[in-house]
């Protein structure tokens, strides 16, 4: 068996002879365990469990494929679970269609432990009663960087710091791709994935261009507050990245989420 295929295997082993073959489907309606989580701690969930460069493949695939036991009861929702050889993800609506998130996790081709690990929020209810719309949106993501992309030439840290930016938007975009992509395992993509790939996309492109007309606005993305921002389509937010070592990790509040 070639060392790339076990991600696929291992997660197979977690799923048959409970669902049938293509996305499984997650019900969340029941448990109570998670009572105290509040909803953005309950959605993200998984990412937060999960353990960049330490996590496995068998240690992380059960938090990305939460069992009903293992969710909280603040959410009647559903997550479908979609994978190709190295990246899994869980995918979730709420029963009004308001809000749709995503957990995702990239493994490594050969020591199989996580790489990437990415969670992603969109909230967008209509107001009721006198209440305000609650619009919104939440991205955050830890990667591993690639020895290249910190021992390019850069004429200022803030022009690294935004290469380092771009190599995460293409990262995003290939793990999202790669679930599309797998003809092995047919049936496992999810539509929903799209359209948060799409607002990923937005978002980050639009930070870029903003960094590449003033890259000194780079400079306060490592600040602990990060760098302030308006979204064509959420409102005021900011975005923060801090690079260790051989990481990085971006978070990402726009409109409602601004307030958590």
């Amino acid at each position: 068996m070639r060392p790339r295929r076990l991600v696929l295997y291992c997660f197979a082993g977690l799923i048959i002879g409970t669902i049938p073959a293509g996305c499984s489907i997650v019900s969340s309606q029941g448990a109570a365990k998670n009572q105290q989580l509040s909803e953005e701690q309950e959605l993200s969930e998984p990412y937060d469990r999960i353990t960049l460069k330490k996590s496995l493949t068998l240690d992380a695939l059960p938090k990305i494929r939460r069992s009903q036991d293992e969710r909280g009861s603040l959410l009647a929702d559903i997550e479908t679970v979609s994978h190709s050889d190295r990246v899994v993800a869980s995918l979730g609506q709420s029963p009004d269609g308001s809000r749709i998130w995503f957990n995702m996790v990239t493994f490594h081709e050969y020591q199989l432990n996580v790489i990437r690990k990415y969670f992603f929020a969109v909230d967008d209810k209509a107001g009721s009663f006198g209440r305000r719309p609650r619009r919104g949106v939440r991205f955050d993501c830890e990667m591993v960087l690639e020895q290249g992309i910190l021992g390019e030439s850069h004429t200022s840290e803030n022009l690294l710091r935004i290469a380092i930016l771009r190599y995460v938007l293409a990262q995003v975009r290939k793990d999202i791709k790669e679930l599309g992509g797998d003809v092995d395992v047919p049936d496992q993509y999810n539509v929903n994935l799209d359209v948060c790939g799409m607002l990923i996309n937005q978002t980050l492109e639009m930070v870029l261009v903003k960094l590449d007309s003033s890259p000194v606005l780079a400079m306060r993305l490592t600040e602990a507050g990060g760098t302030e921002f308006d979204h064509i389509n959420f409102g005021k937010g900011m975005i923060r990245m801090i690079v260790e070592d051989d990481t990085v990790a971006v978070k990402a509040r726009f409109g409602s989420f601004m307030d958590m």
